[in-house]
This record gives structure tokens, sequence and C-alpha cells, in this order.
């Protein structure tokens, strides 16, 4: 929650005024919701998390194309963005409650409330949750802002290089084996694609004991960006983008073209594709801080701004929709769409949600789940219609 008054930040305990939000990182946090549900429909919810750690022969049509870039473009960059925003917006309401004698409990609230919306996301409507993992970094990470900018930086590059260097580092959690996989997807497309809510639900929760070597091998990379993040922040990044426009805009284009060679380097791809990822993903932040300091580029990137600010509804919306699409007890099509396809169920739900968003936030002020979020953290309810 972004309150900004010119280019310093109001402490305050109430709910964040929503006329007072950067714009920026709004569309930010809308643009990288569209990658998370991309790569969330085509990996996790078309076919099962694990089809994509099998063999497979590449496809020579269209849907290649579609998978190629978005493994190229998006896959894990789009996360990225979205834990480096997380970051973000945890130094911003640090920084809000300075002056008020509760804001560690009031922050360890916010990230226990998270955690309990994560917990009921995990296990009621999706396994593939990025909500619980965020709130227990959350609560890793609140120590540090209580530092000085620069030893946030040294965390940040620590917990990064962990991240990059765990090819080589012992495995905490093994994954499993190939035999295992195999046994997996198949019982995954037979459950998902015709089970009903109660079948799906207790597999769904089987499920989650196996996606913990994944959790465990993103971690350092969620908190090394969360940190960065908060650095960012702390060292005015994004109350000076107008006046280092030129520095973004160089940043980006570097970024981008290094990103982009590592990621398609054909050598060290244990090391290169991560570095990759981070890169991108840095790239693309700078591409669109440095576009929104332009009147043409603020205009452009306006559309995002409402779904970025409702980004905690569109994201559990996003689950919903999509759990009724491809589970059986809706439409069970997992396992049944080319990625082609599941690329135009991609657009036409973010669209739709642009329309939705930008509709609900001329009537109300808040998202209904980030109202929510707000009233259980500061223990009364803020103002939700923009008429009051």
């Amino acid at each position: 929650m972004t309150i900004v008054s010119g280019d310093a930040v109001r402490p305050s305990a109430a709910p964040t005024a929503p006329s007072s939000r950067l714009g920026s990182i709004d569309a930010l946090r809308g643009i990288a919701l569209f990658g998370v549900l991309a790569i969330n429909l085509e990996t996790e919810f078309r076919v099962s998390i694990f089809q994509q750690f099998l063999p497979r022969t590449p496809d020579q049509g269209l849907g290649g194309l579609v998978d190629r870039a978005l493994d190229i473009f998006i896959d894990m960059k789009a996360f990225a963005l979205f834990s480096l925003l997380f970051g973000v917006g945890l130094a911003i309401q640090f920084d809000r409650l300075a002056h008020n004698d509760q804001r560690t409990r009031l922050l360890v609230q916010r990230m226990l409330v998270l955690l309990g919306f994560g917990l009921i996301h995990l296990f009621l409507i999706w396994n593939g949750d990025i909500l619980a993992e965020y709130a227990l970094a959350g609560l890793v990470v609140l120590p540090f802002l209580f530092a000085p900018t620069w030893l946030i930086a040294a965390g940040s590059v620590a917990f990064l290089a962990l991240y990059l260097l765990q090819p080589v580092l012992p495995t905490i959690i093994p994954f499993p084996d190939r035999s295992w996989l195999v046994a997996h997807v198949g019982e995954a497309n037979r459950i998902y694609a015709t089970a009903g809510f109660s079948e799906i639900l207790a597999y769904r929760i089987k499920e989650v004991a196996a996606l913990l070597p994944l959790h465990s091998y993103v971690l350092p990379r969620t908190l090394g960006l969360f940190l960065l993040g908060a650095a960012c922040w702390r060292a005015g990044l994004f109350a000076a983008a107008r006046r280092s426009a030129a520095w973004l805009r160089l940043a980006a284009v570097l970024a981008i073209a290094g990103g982009l060679g590592l990621t398609l380097a054909p050598f060290a791809r244990a090391y290169s594709s991560p570095a990759g990822t981070l890169a991108l993903a840095l790239g693309y932040a700078a591409l669109v801080l440095a576009a929104e300091t332009t009147t043409a580029g603020a205009r452009l990137l306006r559309w995002a701004e409402p779904v970025g600010r409702m980004a905690f509804t569109n994201y559990i919306l996003q689950s919903v929709i999509l759990g009724f699409v491809f589970y059986g007890y809706g439409l069970g099509l997992f396992g049944k769409l080319d990625s082609v396809t599941g690329l135009a169920i991609v657009i036409a739900v973010y669209v739709a949600q642009a329309i939705a968003s930008r509709w609900w936030l001329q009537r109300f002020r808040y998202g209904p789940i980030e109202w929510l979020w707000r009233a259980l953290m500061y223990g009364r309810a803020p103002k939700f219609r923009n008429a009051d």
C-alpha cells in the first residue's frame, strides 16, 4: 500500500488512501499478473506441473512457438517481478508505520493474515499458491527492514547468490525421480480431469508434499528479491524515476539484452538461465518505470494500474476460474487443450479482469480481498465505497 506526498512517505496507521498510490508500482504489478496467469495456466492448470520435467517431443507448429516464447520471455520472470514488487510493498508499509508504536505487531499481523489467505487458497482452491510462501518469506524479511539500506542490499545479494549457486550445493529436499514423475503425471491427468471436488481436494492436499522441492529451490530467490525491492524503495529509486529516466532506459536495454543472452546461452544452463531470469525481470521493471516517466508512456500503461491495484483479488479469481475450466467439477479440460488454446484463454481472462477492475475501482476504493486484508490487519474496516 503506497502513500506518497511529493517524494516522502506519510507515516500512518490507517489503510492507504487510493488517491495516494504510485501508479508505476500498480502498473508493474498489473503487467506481472498477466505473466503469472499465463504461466499458471500453461504449466500448472492445463497440464500437471510435473509434466515440464519429463522429456517431450517439441511441437514444430504454432504451439511450439507459444511454448518457446513463454519460456524465454515470461516463465519465472513474471514471478520474479512479482516478488520484487512485494518487497517494495513491504518497505512502503514499514515506512508508513514509522511513527506507530504498534508497527511490528501490525506488520507481523499483516503477514499472518496473508498466510491464512494462502493456506485457504493452497488447500481449497489450488495448490500452486504463492501467497503462503510470500507470507513466510515476508516474516523472514521483516527484521531486515529495521537495518540500514546497505545491509538490506547485502542480504539481497547473499540470498540471490545462494539461489544461483544451488546447482553445486547439497540438495535439501530431493526431487522425485523419473518413474515417480511418469506415474504422478498419469494420475494427475485422470483425477484432475474427471474427479469431483472432494477427490480433487484430497489429491491436491497429497500433492503439496511433492511440491516442497520446488518451493525450497525458489525460496532464496524470493527472499533476495523481497530485499532487493525494499532496498530499491529505500534508495529512492521510485521517487527519483523521473529524474533518472535516461539511466532507467539504459538499464532496461542492458538488462533485457543480457537476460536474453543468458537465457538463450547454450552453455552452463543451470547457472545462465536463473541469472537470465533475474536480469530480464529487472529489465522489465526498469522499462516500465522509464515509460511511466513520460506522458505518453504513463497514458499507455494506465490500463494496467487497476489490475495491479486489485492484484490480490485478481490472483485468487484467476485460480477459481481456471479451476472451473480445467478440473472435473467444472468443464474437465485438464490435459486436453494445446498451448495455443491455453494462451487464448489467458488473454480472454486477463482482458475481462482489466475491464472489471477498472469498473470496480470506479465504484469502490479497494478490491474485495484487498479490503478484507486491510480490515483484518488494522482491526477495523476501512471505507469501501468511493462515495463514503
